[in-house]
Parts: structure tokens; sequence; C-alpha cells
């Protein structure tokens, strides 16, 4: 398995991934995080992410059935492998002891 650092972008494609249970495909996926973030996510860079992703061991993929309403392609489904929950778990862990470290005047003097 490649580095498990994730990368910003990556932690929201994995996490994403995560709240799609059995419906994460490259479309759903960019439309999730758009949806959520209001980030614009183009479809080529998504398919770049998740195929970094794949090559770390954090996901793994599988071709569904064809569909007529696709001109008989099949959808790529990603779910998340063991490392892949791990590192996302890593990560939020990470996350919340930085926020506790913050003392509370300086969150209290942001305005946001």
């Amino acid at each position: 398995m490649k580095g498990t650092n994730l990368g910003e972008f990556e932690e929201l494609v994995l996490l994403t991934i995560a709240s799609l249970v059995n419906d994460a495909y490259s479309v759903a996926i960019c439309d999730e995080i758009e949806q959520h973030t209001g980030r614009a996510a183009k479809l080529g860079v998504v398919h770049a992410v998740l195929n970094r992703l794949e090559e770390k061991g954090l996901i793994k993929s599988k071709l569904g059935e064809a569909t007529k309403t696709r001109g008989g392609k099949r959808k790529r489904f990603y779910t998340l492998t063991v490392p892949g929950k791990t590192s996302l778990v890593r990560a939020k862990d990470m996350r919340d002891q930085l926020w506790d470290k913050i003392p509370a005047f300086v969150l209290k003097s942001a305005s946001i």
C-alpha cells in the first residue's frame, strides 16, 4: 500500500464515498461534494483522486450492471477499505485534537 496521508480533497472524496454507501460512483460523488461544499467538483479531477485513492489501497471499486439508461455502459462503484476507514478516523482524530488545543478566546474574537 502506498502512503496513507490524505490531502483535503482526498479526504472529501473519502467522506463522500462513506456517506453514499452503496451508491458511490463518480457522478454521484461530484454532485454530493458540490451540494455540501458549494465547491465545483470536476469529473476529471474526481477520477484522478479516485485512481490515486485506489492505488493507495484506501478504496476499492467494482463495475455495476449495464443499464439501458446509460446506453449499456456500466457504472464503477467505490467503497472504503479498512485502511481507508482507518485513514478517515485518523484524520478526524488529528483535527479534533488540534481544535481542542485552540484557546476559547481565540475563537471568540473571530468573526465568522
